[in-house]
């Protein structure tokens, strides 16, 4: 059936149509993985109430087969987080995913979780790992934004937080019978001749050891820095 053959009652009422307009960001196709970080975003807003469980069910229905940019900006245009229109020049480098200003908390109890390869990096992150491991790797991840801020609490755990080689770091350590430390890369990488110039990331880390470890690490992990993957 049509949608204009659907009866007006039977609309979802909450969901905007999506409005692709002249902007070719908006018109482009988005990934599983988007759709993935998206439908997170919804149901973060239905945990705190903002979308009522049939919203939630609605809007998911729609991401799933939401196939541009724009509808996924659409989907989340009445919540304080989630992809945006962007607006930026041409000079500006250009990122394949949806930019999120805050990722879905990593909460790790007993177990492992890994942020590593090529993957979007929200703006904000928050990690809460409890006698498990959590590594996070931003060296070869796309990074859409100057700052990026991670809080993160670790008892009885390993964090392990890799930054770009010339990454700034503002680190606020509070380790309580833990350790909370930021170490050099022992070998640095050969630059690539290629590769264009980057300003350098600020990462503004907080981060609360108890009975845990956390280590900020710089430059890529040993077999990139050796050329072995």
């Amino acid at each position: 059936m049509a949608q204009d053959d659907v009866p007006q009652e039977n609309r979802p009422q909450d969901v905007v149509p999506a409005q692709g307009g002249d902007d070719p960001a908006l018109r482009r196709r988005v990934s599983d993985l988007e759709r993935e970080e998206v439908a997170d975003i919804l149901r973060d807003a239905a945990g705190e109430g903002r979308l009522s469980y049939t919203e939630l069910e609605d809007r998911l229905e729609t991401l799933y087969a939401s196939k541009t940019y724009g509808e996924l900006v659409e989907l989340t245009a009445d919540l304080p987080t989630g992809p945006r229109a962007q607006n930026v020049p041409s000079t500006t480098p250009q990122y394949g995913g949806a930019m999120v200003e805050t990722g879905p908390v990593i909460n790790v109890f007993m177990s492992e979780s890994k942020r590593m390869g090529n993957w979007l990096v929200p703006q904000r992150q928050e990690v809460n790992a409890v006698l498990g491991d959590v590594t996070l790797d931003y060296t070869e991840a796309q990074i859409p934004f100057d700052e990026i801020t991670i809080d993160v609490k670790s008892i009885l755990a390993d964090v392990k937080i890799r930054v770009p080689q010339n990454a700034i770091v503002l680190l606020d350590s509070n380790p309580i019978l833990g350790s909370v430390s930021e170490q050099e890369a022992g070998l640095k990488a050969v630059p690539d001749p290629n590769a264009q110039p980057t300003a350098p990331k600020r990462f503004h880390i907080r981060g609360t050891a108890i009975l845990g470890e956390i280590k900020i690490k710089r430059g890529p992990r040993l077999s990139k820095r050796l050329g072995l993957t």
